[in-house]
């Protein structure tokens, strides 16, 4: 008589684990997907503190603190806690990104492109810690410092991508308004895009290089690059300008029209900080709320152009019961 074979079921991960005993809410997913959003913006602020308090090599040596603290040590003083506290952050970022992977992944029915989406996330993450590092290796160069920045940046693209389709189905993208329009949209994209680059060439060859010892700037005056960013923010202001105009006379629908009218507002309390930063001598604090503005101006640019199309609403499942029943809607 044969003995009966054992046989190993097939194994999960712990992301399907979760997932097989609980649904989120459709407001819990979006409030997930939003606190990504939240922490990308604070941890480009933060970076920015690093920069302006001249902190950035208070911790001079990558993963650790020191060559022999992976902590700040007391010997470091404030700039050393500064910097410390900054690299502390990445932990909460990465706390809130997990969070969105894994109300994404749980959402039923399961939302493979939307996960992706989400997951690209982490990897952002981990790549910019790795150009951190090279930052500090490198002594603060001004080029990597750029990198690092512009990494930020595509992190926060993404979590709000994220963000805007936890709020959509994932059918085929309808147009809501005309095709000329809608390339008006992907012009103030590449715009805006410009304009964030040409910034850290400003900061590049500024007066804040992040630390208190002699760093290396990029090869030309500071002014010159602030006069070419100012161009290419009027032409931003003209493409926002334009795209309002338009949007009344498409009679575009009510959510678009604010989307436009977002921008508009950003960039007039953002062009008005840049403007004071320059004539009193680009003060820390400003430079500082410029760079939060520079964060809330792409949120408002991906928003208004997510919003020229739609996408059918997901079917939603109410939350796990105790056990893992679930109750359809």
């Amino acid at each position: 008589m044969h003995k009966p074979l054992l046989t190993i079921g097939p194994v999960q991960t712990p992301l399907a684990y979760i997932a097989q005993r609980w649904t989120p809410s459709p407001r819990t997913l979006r409030r997930a997907a939003l606190s990504a959003v939240v922490m990308s913006v604070v941890i480009i602020v933060t970076g920015g503190a690093v920069r302006l308090t001249g902190s950035g090599l208070g911790c001079d040596t990558w993963p650790k603190c020191t060559d022999d603290s992976l902590f700040a040590t007391p010997e470091q003083g404030l700039h050393g806690a500064i910097e410390f506290g900054n690299r502390m952050l990445t932990y909460v970022l990465s706390a809130a990104v997990g969070w969105a992977i894994i109300a994404v992944r749980a959402v039923k029915p399961r939302r493979r492109g939307l996960s992706r989406i989400a997951w690209s996330q982490f990897w952002i993450v981990m790549a910019n810690a790795v150009v951190g590092g090279i930052t500090v290796f490198a002594g603060l160069n001004p080029w990597t410092v750029a990198g690092h920045f512009l990494l930020a940046n595509a992190l926060l693209t993404v979590t709000t991508i994220t963000w805007v389709r936890t709020h959509e189905g994932d059918g085929v993208p309808r147009p809501r308004v005309p095709r000329p329009v809608r390339k008006l949209s992907w012009a103030i994209i590449a715009a805006s895009g410009v304009l964030i680059v040409l910034g850290t060439s400003v900061t590049g060859s500024g007066k804040h290089a992040g630390d208190n010892s002699k760093v290396p700037r990029m090869p030309w005056d500071w002014v010159d690059a602030a006069h070419i960013h100012a161009v290419a923010a009027w032409v931003v202001c003209a493409l926002a300008v334009a795209m309002w105009l338009v949007l009344r006379v498409v009679d575009a629908p009510d959510d678009t029209r604010a989307r436009a009218r977002d921008l508009l507002l950003v960039l007039l309390l953002q062009g008005a900080v840049g403007y004071v930063q320059y004539f009193t001598h680009v003060p820390e604090i400003l430079v500082g709320l410029h760079m939060l503005g520079s964060a809330l101006m792409w949120i408002a640019v991906l928003r208004l152009a997510l919003s020229l199309r739609e996408r059918e609403e997901p079917e939603t499942a109410v939350p796990s019961r105790p056990g893992g029943a679930l109750s359809s809607v």
